[in-house]
């Protein structure tokens, strides 16, 4: 290509003021009156040009092609119904389209997911894809996609048209759970609000109502019928401490896009208000301060504690008005009053006809409902007046054989004690003649028991049990086969982990989730999930996995310590999993139940029609058929009735450039010598 360029020989600033001085010059001759001002103007005139050097510029140009790109969002929400099949038919479209067209190439970019739950990021696709291109060479751009964005507001600056192909179907609908408020606490056994909505999207079909079902840490579910696009306020009670998974199912209704947003699980942490402890000590003993001070150290513990310091037999002639000590409310505490009670502990207690045999009949069918005993036993469960051979101990894990061991002892943990989570862990670290055994002090006294039920979980004299389990009906019972567990308190022979040991007895008994003999729980981190299994068996099998998209994946579960097997899994995606292993189920979810991608599932262009609007594009349904591609000119509309346009950019490579001088220096210095010299011969021959 040619063109005329001026290089000048002086600086432009000179040349300006050259300019300037020749028309002064001349007009100060028109102003004298003469003849030869025309002639002196052209001179400069020539002068003048010459010194702007004129020039002739040949380039080497070699034409580019222009470039048209395509972003095809591939993100989850597009591999629903028959969007797929849509997106190829759509892709082959435009391929064949711009190869009709002359010196034009199309550049594909695929879309999967973002990071996380961050969406479809199809605008950080377009700009990372107009990155590597020439600006100069961008044509056009066209999105395939269902509409549904997450970074709209990153859009681009595009020098070319935008055109969005739309998936989906006018006739698409999807109906959407989902929880608008969840608190992540809540108090036991007080109702606590949740807010969650069912909602229709896109043209749904009329409905009176939809099924909606509630499942507790994996339970059978209750079903409700409630409204459609309404907000519905829940109470819901929390039953046991620890977490509380609630899963909110509406059942998949045929004809709608997806069931991946048919769910929500809400979790929420029980924590209990006040937990009220009643304390019955037989008499007073070095080890009743123990369990005061165990029970009272905790700030949400409320504890009532009678001691026995006056048996009904005891005659010492005080008269009754001088006693300084209260009655005990027997009728008030184990009748009226019973089941405001979380733990009941009996502490070397005997009968002495202070509670009647009513009254322990009480206390059993207490645990059965689903209360809590434990007996620290001393002598005197192994004698007569044992509370042991009243109603309550139908609810005993074990019965005292009348032998008492008043020797010292080290307690152990049983072999199942190695794997229960009231125990396991405790003897850690071994004594000073590394024998294996813990380096925890002895204890004095046991009374020998017989286990009828339960886990035997803490061994003492030849092997004898200790410490036994049980779980009566709804309720749970603990025996301690001794009255000597302060020694560990007090530090005797090195002492011992006795307010663990207490602690963790207390809160199973209270049913705390986290000590549970059987348990399946899963943990995650981004989609790194952790999946445990607690149990006393001394083997389990593969834990089987439900994904959101209702495939099934089986992992194997490893030993890590005794009782515990664990496993770690990278789950494919975010959403709601199932986990199951023999009688033991969990519900864990990665994200939201219902990932960003599927809020909103029926195809729209609206987020994207400012944007189009601006580049004069247009948005197309591929429902009614790929459109053709046409070229328009820069500034023209470019979408009509079937048909998209791009912009030719005509894009070159100058490949050389070739600058001559337009007029030889010579003949400007000639031309402007003979037109001064006129000048001067007209101007002299007046």
């Amino acid at each position: 290509m040619d063109s005329v360029i001026f290089d000048p020989l002086v600086p432009m600033a000179a040349l300006i003021g050259l300019a300037v001085l020749s028309a002064l010059v001349v007009a100060l001759c028109l102003w004298r009156g003469l003849s030869g001002w025309g002639l002196r103007g052209l001179a400069a005139i020539v002068l003048l040009v010459a010194l702007a050097n004129p020039s002739l510029q040949q380039e080497d140009r070699a034409p580019l092609s222009d470039i048209v790109i395509l972003v095809v969002d591939e993100s989850a929400s597009q591999r629903i119904s028959d969007r797929p099949d849509q997106v190829a038919e759509g892709v082959a479209a435009v391929e064949a389209e711009v190869a009709g067209l002359p010196n034009t190439e199309l550049r594909i970019v695929r879309m999967g997911d973002g990071d996380g739950d961050q969406g479809s990021l199809l605008m950080a696709a377009l700009a990372d894809a107009m990155a590597e291109e020439p600006r100069a060479r961008l044509a056009g751009a066209i999105l395939l996609s269902d509409g549904r964005l997450h970074d709209v507001e990153a859009a681009p600056d595009l020098p070319a048209p935008l055109h969005v192909l739309l998936t989906g179907r006018d006739t698409d609908w999807d109906r959407r759970l989902v929880v608008t408020n969840a608190p992540a606490f809540a108090i036991l056994d007080e109702p606590v609000m949740l807010t969650l909505r069912v909602e229709d999207q896109g043209t749904a079909p009329t409905t009176q109502g939809a099924t909606l079902q509630i499942a507790v840490d994996g339970g059978a579910p209750q079903t409700f019928v409630v409204p459609v696009n309404e907000d519905l306020e829940l109470p819901v009670t929390l039953s046991h401490g620890g977490m509380n998974v609630i899963q909110f199912i509406t059942p998949n209704i045929e004809g709608e896009l997806t069931d991946r947003n048919n769910a929500a699980v809400v979790q929420i942490n029980g924590v209990r208000d006040r937990l009220r402890v009643l304390l019955v000590s037989g008499e007073p003993h070095a080890g009743e301060r123990t369990w005061r001070n165990l029970l009272k150290s905790d700030s949400s513990v409320d504890l009532v504690h009678f001691t026995i310091l006056r048996p009904p037999e005891k005659q010492d002639g005080v008269p009754v008005s001088e006693l300084s000590l209260i009655a005990f409310p027997t009728r008030e505490l184990f009748l009226e009053k019973i089941d405001e009670f979380d733990l009941i502990v009996f502490d070397k207690y005997k009968r002495r006809g202070i509670l009647p045999s009513l009254y322990f009949d009480n206390i059993r069918q207490y645990v059965q409902r689903g209360g809590a005993v434990l007996v620290a036993a001393g002598p005197d469960f192994a004698g007569a007046e044992s509370i042991f051979r009243s109603p309550l101990g139908d609810v005993m894990p074990g019965a005292p054989t009348a032998r008492v061991f008043e020797q010292g002892f080290l307690p152990t943990l049983s072999d199942l004690g190695q794997r229960h989570p009231v125990t396991e862990g405790l003897d850690v670290g071994h004594g000073p003649l590394n024998d294996g055994l813990p380096s925890w002090g002895r204890w004095m006294r046991q009374v020998e028991l017989m286990p009828i039920a339960g886990q035997t979980v803490m061994e003492g004299v030849d092997g004898s049990p200790l410490l036994i389990l049980n779980r009566v009906g709804e309720g749970r019972v603990a025996l301690l086969g001794s009255d000597h567990a302060w020694l560990w308190s007090r530090g005797y022979e090195g002492g011992g982990p006795q307010l663990e040991l207490l602690r963790r007895l207390a809160h199973w008994m209270m049913k705390e989730p986290e000590l549970d003999e059987e348990a399946l729980t899963a943990s995650a981190e981004g989609q790194q999930m952790r999946i445990l299994r607690r149990t006393l068996a001394d083997d389990v099998g593969d834990v089987e996995v439900t994904a959101p998209d209702g495939t099934t994946v089986t992992v194997p579960l490893e030993e890590v310590s005794p009782g515990r097997f664990a496993a770690d899994w990278a789950a494919p995606e975010i959403g709601l999993y199932r986990l199951r292993e023999g009688d033991q189920e969990a519900v864990i979810a990665l994200g939201p139940s219902a990932p960003r991608e599927f809020e909103q599932t029926v195809a729209s262009g609206a987020a994207l029609k400012p944007l189009v609007d601006l580049r004069r594009g247009g948005i197309v349904s591929l429902e009614q058929g790929a459109p053709t591609l046409r070229l328009v000119r820069e500034g023209r509309p470019a979408a009509g009735r079937g048909w998209i346009g791009i912009t030719p950019r005509n894009a070159y490579l100058t490949a050389d450039v070739t600058v001559m001088p337009l007029v030889s220096a010579w003949l400007f210095l000639v031309l402007a010598a003979m037109l001064t010299i006129a000048a001067w011969l007209r101007e002299g021959r007046r």
